[in-house]
């Protein structure tokens, strides 16, 4: 069984302003399977002794060094906890606190020393998690399936979820609302059809409320015009089509992963055309610099991220300049994970990708909210 407790991009956002003399930034891949978790215990203790170094280098006070140490002493002997692992661990360590997130996606290890925390692993972990629900809707049955990557699929109760068309909206037959007739035919079957759909939209919406997973349709043609048409539940474009009646949940899991993936090629896309339009505006950047100073002030709109390189420097609180450094080390950060943080805090809608989706190839690029 998989743990989950991964973070929103608002919590990110407020981890970005942690700040201490001591902030280590941990993540590791680990297994849901306990019998093999040890290699990943392990593994952790080797990360630990990295960060002490740098600390130990930095001339960080012994007493502080000892009280991280403790806590991550505390956490390699709680057996409990590693018991209940998913696919990779983010640990967030200062000497007076330690959070931990597991996720689903699968990160490489990594370790960061710094006044602040690293976070751009978490923000990839968000970003396209290729999570959704999918709604199988045919006439004899409706069910509302969680897509997750790495997780099984399962199947959620809604409350106030009809069964079927006919129980939900009565036969074709009935009495219509003037009581000068029955229904009959194409009316009738339209009549129930539509009244199941808008029972369903209603035990969707309390059951859908405060999620961003999308939503993947899968139904015929017909019922996804109805629901397209009665429903105030936004739905992506795509669908898995056919019945789905007869589909697992594993099933549907396979089936959303394509609709998902050109969804998130769409969200790209996207961006681009914004980028290029905004571009003319003088309303665009790939340089650090500017981002930077924009990210400081609340200027960034949207940001694309580079989820693997790091660059190495410090940004000023207040003015928002770069400072360069060549190499890594106990007192600056990556220059990249800090603008992203800042421009969380201020709304931006940031997403962290491979570098071949970045225009031009930089290690970000930002649409502002004013011209540069």
């Amino acid at each position: 069984m998989y743990y989950l407790d991964m973070p929103s991009a608002e919590d990110i956002g407020d981890l970005n302003l942690v700040r201490a003399d001591a902030c280590i930034s941990i993540y590791l891949p680990t297994t849901p399977v306990s019998r093999d978790i040890e290699k990943s215990r392990i593994n952790l203790g080797n990360l630990v002794k990295k960060a002490v170094a740098q600390l130990e280098a930095a001339g960080l006070d012994k007493k502080r060094i000892v009280s991280l140490q403790e806590q991550f002493a505390d956490l390699l002997d709680d057996d409990e906890f590693w018991n209940h692992q998913a696919n990779s661990l983010a640990i967030l360590a200062t000497p007076e606190s330690l959070r931990t997130y597991r996720l689903a996606n699968k990160l490489t290890e990594i370790v960061e020393v710094s006044d602040r925390f690293h976070l751009k692993p978490l923000l990839r972990a968000i970003t396209f998690p290729h999570a959704a629900h999918v709604l199988a809707l045919s006439e004899n049955a409706v069910r509302l399936i969680e897509v997750s990557a790495d997780l099984p699929a399962r199947e959620i109760s809604v409350q106030n979820m009809p069964s079927d068309a006919a129980t939900a909206g009565g036969k074709p037959t009935n009495k219509d609302y003037s009581g000068t007739g029955h229904r009959h035919g194409a009316q009738g079957q339209s009549f129930y059809l539509a009244r199941y759909v808008r029972m369903i939209d209603a035990a969707l919406r309390p059951a859908l409320k405060g999620t961003d997973l999308p939503l993947i349709l899968a139904t015929t043609k017909p019922l996804e015009a109805l629901f397209r048409s009665l429903s105030v539940i936004p739905a992506l474009p795509n669908i898995i089509t056919g019945n789905p009646d007869r589909l697992t949940e594993a099933d549907l899991a396979s089936a959303a992963r394509p609709v998902l993936d050109a969804h998130y090629a769409e969200q790209i896309k996207d961006f681009h055309r914004l980028y290029e339009e905004r571009t003319g505006q003088q309303r665009t950047t790939t340089d650090i610099t500017d981002a930077a100073r924009l990210a400081t002030f609340g200027g960034i709109d949207r940001l694309l991220v580079d989820i693997d390189g790091v660059v190495d420097g410090t940004v000023d609180a207040e003015t928002g300049a770069v400072s360069f450094a060549s190499e890594g080390n106990a007192v600056n950060y990556g220059i990249v994970d800090e603008i992203t943080g800042r421009a969380l805090r201020s709304g931006a809608k940031v997403m962290a990708v491979r570098k071949a989706d970045i225009p031009g190839g930089q290690d970000l690029a930002v649409i502002s909210r004013y011209p540069i």
